[in-house]
């Protein structure tokens, strides 16, 4: 279920304040990467409960482009 648009509007990352962003995995923190848990439909806005995300999203290694190769002689 969806978090209140006014609720997220008023909640920030309590690390760093950044913007919250509502995921399915629960709130993003788009300033440190936090990842806070929502259970039963309550965000859970403790740092110790919050999850180190990787703000860079992952390449798929079969997506990349072939790297070309210089072959000696």
């Amino acid at each position: 279920m969806p978090l209140d648009p006014r609720l997220l509007e008023i909640l920030c990352c309590p690390a760093c304040h950044g913007d919250l962003l509502e995921k399915p995995e629960g709130l993003h923190c788009q300033g440190c990467g936090l990842l806070y848990p929502i259970e039963d439909g309550i965000p859970v806005m403790l740092v110790d409960a919050a999850k180190k995300v990787d703000l860079a999203p992952q390449a798929d290694p079969q997506k990349q482009p072939p790297v070309a190769r210089k072959v000696s002689p």
